[in-house]
Parts: C-alpha cells; structure tokens; sequence
C-alpha cells in the first residue's frame, strides 16, 4: 500500500528525476507483451484497427440511410466493442474547452491539486487521487486521476469540483448534458438492432433511476521505463457505456484477436466502449472488450473518460426476448453492484 500525500502522487515521482521505476510499478512479466514504443506502433499501416462509425447519417430523414448506419456500429459493438465516433453531435469548441479545462486543473502545482484529494481509507473514491490499493499482481498503475460525478446536476458534489479555471463547472455541465443525450442515441440504436424497441435497453437499466454520468480524467505522467509499467491495467468495463477523449497521445491497448492492437488517434473522435452490461443485456451479442493504457517517456497522455452507470441495484441479466432453447443465457443474474 502506498502512502497518501503529495510524495506518493504519480506526477511527483515522475518530476523527481528518478532514472527507474520503483518495483511497486513494475508489472509481471505475462503483462509486458506488445509494450513495446507506444508512437511507433499507433502509426503502424498493417493489422486490424478499432472501427470509425460515422453518426451523422443517423440525421438522416432516409430510414434506409439511418438503418445503413446503425447495422455499422451494430457490426461494430459484436466485432470489437470498441469504436471511434466520429460527427456525434458534440460541438468540437465545446470539447476543446472541455480538454483545456482538465489540463489547466493538472497544470496546477500538485500541492494545489491536494486540496481535491479523496479519501481511499473511507471508501471515497471521489477527487483528486492515485491508484494507491495494489492491483490482484500486486502492482500499482502509473496514473493519478481527478474522479466525480457530472450527471444528474441534482446529485453533483461542487465542493470537490475544482475551482480552476473558473469556467470549469460550466463546460463540463454543458458536456454532461451532450454526452447523456448522445449515450440514449447510442442505446437506442443498439436496442433497434437486437430487434427490440427503441428504448428497451435504456428502460432496463434505468429502472426508476436516471442513469448517471461519472467522469474520470486520467493523468498519465512521463515514465522512465514505459516498457515495465501501465498506466491503467489490462480490464473491462462493467457499465453499459464507456465515451473517452484524449490529447492526441496514443496509449489505449485492445485485446483483439488474440493480441493487442493500439488504437489510433482519430481527430475529433470519442472513442466509445461497450461495457460489460449491455454485453450481459444483450446476452453476448454484443462484445466488452479488454483494454489497457500505456505509459511512454515523451509525452504526457490524459484521457477524458465518462462512464454511463445504471444503479446498483440493478439486476442484470439476459434479456428474456433475447433467450429461447437455441439460445440460452450465457450469464447469471446478478445485481450490478
């Protein structure tokens, strides 16, 4: 276990000139495959890459055009269960303010930032912290991160939001606000595809309770030895929908046919992640896939992810319209939580 406080922050021992990584950092040696020059592999022309769909047909007043589009990210969600978004709907000047907002609070002196800082010991998982519980192998990821809930406004906890910049609550508010509608599209178009009705996977995992939005800004500072370390280990997501910006540094890893391919860095993109819900939901139709990041010792990478999450007390489980005797469910029930 790593101490909390300024000295056990990711950023700090990455400013504090250390030529090697302490051993808490370094990952087993089944972890290192593919961790090779993340910049060299994300320009590589050869082998599968993660699916581009592009939304803006679903404009359209053409149901056969729409129809084209959803069966695209239908081909998509059961191949990979990850893909690139491209015209989503969110404004890009919204977006860049967004991203200019997060760098400006991890610009600001880590005694700063500490002033956010969560508290682990308590379950509060919510601000401004590090990964400072040891991951199953033991070891701890190369990632501080600013964590709290954006949606619904009436749940939101102010006080940890950071106070700089100034117009920190007012864009990611509006953002918020975007990204829950594009997440009912999204669902919608999914749900139409398993030959449901439109709202179907949305009303099963509401419940009574609006689906909640919680945002995570990884920060992953520069590694001395980015070919022994990650930034966030090898997983899935549990919740339905996962929607990811990022600075342009590449670093996502996908476990895809049998081996990791980095995802390339598409402009004015979010990548979206099915999560291992909707894979439940939709009784293995759909795909979670599992992903990683990776470190590198030029550049500093963030990602900007927000997780759709439905209550705990969800109960998950196949979708009956979805199981008959040539299909049967292939997962138990369980609650989210």
């Amino acid at each position: 276990m790593v101490s909390t406080g300024v000295g056990s922050r990711v950023e700090s021992l990455a400013k504090s000139g250390i030529k090697s990584i302490p051993k808490e950092y370094v990952r087993p040696e089944e972890e290192l495959i593919n961790m090779g020059d993340v910049f060299e592999q994300e320009k590589k022309k050869e082998g599968p890459e993660v699916p581009t769909v592009d939304l803006k047909e679903m404009e359209s007043e053409d149901e056969e055009v729409r129809r084209s589009c959803r069966q695209r990210l239908k081909k998509a969600a059961e191949e990979w269960g990850v893909m690139q978004l491209v015209n989503h709907g969110i404004p890009m000047e919204l977006i860049n303010a967004v991203k200019e907002a997060r760098e400006t609070f991890f610009a600001l002196p880590v005694e700063e930032k500490e002033k956010y800082a969560n508290d682990q010991s308590s379950g509060n998982f919510q601000g401004y912290g590090s990964k400072l519980s040891n991951s199953s192998s033991g070891q701890i990821d190369w990632q501080d991160y600013l964590l709290h809930l954006i949606f619904p406004e009436e749940k939101r906890d102010l006080s940890i939001w950071p106070k700089t910049p100034a117009y920190y609550t007012e864009v990611v508010s509006e953002y918020a606000r975007h990204v829950r509608k594009l997440g009912s599209k999204i669902l919608g178009m999914l749900s139409l595809e398993l030959g449901l009705e439109e709202g179907r996977l949305e009303e099963e995992m509401r419940g009574v309770e609006e689906l909640s939005l919680q945002l995570k800004i990884n920060y992953y500072p520069i590694c001395p030895e980015p070919d022994k370390a990650l930034g966030l280990e090898a997983h899935k997501d549990p919740n339905p929908l996962t929607f990811l910006l990022h600075n342009m540094v590449p670093g996502l890893q996908l476990f895809y046919g049998g081996k990791w391919v980095t995802a390339k860095c598409v402009p004015d993109s979010i990548l979206m992640n099915v999560g291992e819900t909707i894979e439940i939901y939709s009784n293995g139709k759909y795909k979670s896939i599992l992903h990683r990041a990776m470190v590198n010792k030029e550049m500093v990478r963030i990602s900007w992810t927000v997780f759709c999450e439905p209550s705990n007390n969800i109960i998950l489980k196949p979708l009956p319209e979805l199981v008959s005797d040539a299909e049967p469910a292939r997962f138990p029930t369980r609650t989210y939580s």
